[in-house]
This record gives structure tokens, C-alpha cells and sequence, in this order.
């Protein structure tokens, strides 16, 4: 019976290590994501919700056309940046008047 019980401590104590080993590498993880995140900011510097969208840096308006139809309207630039023939526009709509 001894042996029986000394078992189940050790497995015990074996779980309890690998859960914190996981939990361990789980947050290391998680850190090292975080730091390579290159995601727009969520909201323009006034606090207006952003979008971003894409299009063809060859072509006209595009990026523009897409923008004033998501908002209905007007709409304020945040960041534009053109790289690999792909243009990005972030914006943020604008309420009309």
C-alpha cells in the first residue's frame, strides 16, 4: 500500500510541474506575439473607430472610393502607406455636416 501512495504523490507532483511549465511557456508566448504586432491602432488620435483597406497603389481612388462608401459620407485619414504595388489607407468616418 506504501507504494501505492508514494505513486499517486509523485504523479501529483509531476502534474502540478508540467501545469506550471505549460502555463510558464504559454505566457512566454504570448509575450513574444505581442511584441510583433504591426496592427492599425483601433482608434483615431480624436477617438473615432478606424478601418483600413487596401487597394491597388497603380490605381486612382480606389482606397478612397472604398473608404467614403464604408462611411456613408466623409471620412478623415489616419495613416496612408504604399508598399509592394498595395496601397493602405486607414481611416476614421466622419459624421456628414
Amino acid at each position: 500500500m506504501k507504494h501505492n501512495r508514494s505513486f499517486r504523490a509523485q504523479s501529483r507532483f509531476a502534474t502540478r510541474t508540467l501545469s506550471a511549465a505549460a502555463a510558464a511557456c504559454a505566457g512566454m508566448g504570448l509575450a513574444a506575439l505581442a511584441g510583433c504586432s504591426s496592427a492599425p491602432p483601433l482608434f483615431s488620435p480624436d477617438g473615432l473607430p478606424t478601418t483600413q483597406v487596401q487597394c491597388s497603389a497603380a490605381g486612382g481612388d480606389g482606397c478612397e472610393q472604398q473608404a467614403r462608401g464604408m462611411c456613408g459620407g466623409p471620412f478623415e485619414v489616419v495613416r496612408q502607406t504604399t508598399a509592394d504595388g498595395v496601397r493602405s489607407l486607414l481611416f476614421a468616418c466622419r459624421k456628414p455636416g
